[in-house]
């Protein structure tokens, strides 16, 4: 597995990391032997970004990560969030917050559940429209000078924010979604911006929440709490259109001689080498296969073909229900 470096003031990681969020919710959680042994098998090939955040099954996956890196910290850069808001009360609650003093204290509480003495790199989940965002990175910039975090990242940001948010402290990654089917950082100028500032662009849902992987052929198999349930690309109309998109990209694939997994992240990677592919993944089986795609070359007319197939705004949907999850 090569290495790219998370932006100007970033450490190395992976070029393919791994995502840990569907190890406790919203996807088909496993048990907790088979996803630290996902979370190992990563680390041995070479898969070290590690990405979770307090709010994946508030705050137990977490827990899990940090239980998984107990006997090896030092392989990993280990990578989570705060800012967006869960309730007790209400499961499909969801907030922001970026108070200073919230910072602190979620930065504290991510500590204690990760039993780590540091973060790697803490991103900010969601800016928070009722707190400027020079407050609320000032604030994650204090964590750095405290010695809890190391780096600092972003997630969602448009580029004015993304601006205003690298003269409050220094950011290494900007984490967007990312694939063929959201091209979206290409058209919004957000991707221009990272590289104008020299921040790494982390892409989560790189397989498009796993269609892309062709394994998907009906959302009836999903379960009633999968969140691409709630997910406009695979509401019934939307979900059949995409369909005839993936089942030529598999062709493809076999042309090559990839899965279409594989093909979907070796075309991410190939895109720049400041950008970092975070597909989420629950088994070791796909933690193999994705790793796969770091040996995948796509020549110039391969590519060519991959792009006129999922020209931006291919996907039939929205990426988001709820527009206070894109970016802002």
């Amino acid at each position: 597995m090569t290495e790219r470096r998370l932006g100007a003031c970033g450490p190395a990681a992976g070029a393919i990391g791994l995502g840990c969020m569907g190890m406790s919710e919203f996807y088909d959680p496993v048990g907790e032997g088979e996803a630290i042994g996902t979370i190992h098998r990563a680390l041995e090939l070479g898969m070290t970004l590690i990405d979770t955040s307090d709010m994946y099954g508030r705050g137990e996956n977490e827990q899990l990560v940090g239980r998984a890196l107990r006997d090896r910290r030092d392989a990993a850069v280990l990578a989570t969030k705060a800012g967006m808001v869960r309730s007790a009360d209400d499961p499909a609650y969801r907030g922001v917050n970026g108070r200073p003093e919230y910072i602190h204290a979620a930065c504290d509480a991510s500590l204690a559940r990760l039993g780590v003495a540091h973060i790697d790199l803490y991103y900010l989940h969601r800016a928070d429209p009722n707190v400027p965002i020079e407050e609320t990175i000032g604030a994650m910039g204090e964590l750095v000078a405290a010695g809890k975090v190391r780096h600092l990242g972003v997630s969602e940001l448009n580029p004015p924010a993304l601006r205003r948010a690298a003269a409050a402290a220094p950011i290494a990654a900007l984490q967007s979604e990312y694939s063929l089917f959201t091209r979206d950082v290409e058209t919004s100028g957000v991707l221009a911006a990272a590289r104008e500032l020299r921040i790494a662009l982390v892409a989560y849902a790189p397989l498009g929440r796993g269609i892309l992987t062709g394994t998907i052929r009906s959302t009836d198999a999903l379960a009633e709490t999968d969140l691409r349930r709630r997910v406009p690309r695979f509401d019934p109309g939307n979900f059949e259109r995409n369909l005839v998109l993936v089942d030529a990209f598999a062709a493809i694939a076999r042309e090559l001689g990839c899965t279409p997994a594989q093909l979907a992240l070796a075309w991410l990677l190939a895109q720049g080498d400041d950008i970092i592919a975070l597909p989420g993944c629950e088994r070791v089986a796909h933690v193999e296969e994705n790793a796969g795609a770091a040996a995948v070359r796509l020549e110039p007319a391969l590519r060519a073909r991959v792009d006129a197939l999922f020209p931006p705004g291919a996907a039939a949907g929205r990426r988001f229900r709820d527009p206070r999850f894109v970016s802002q």
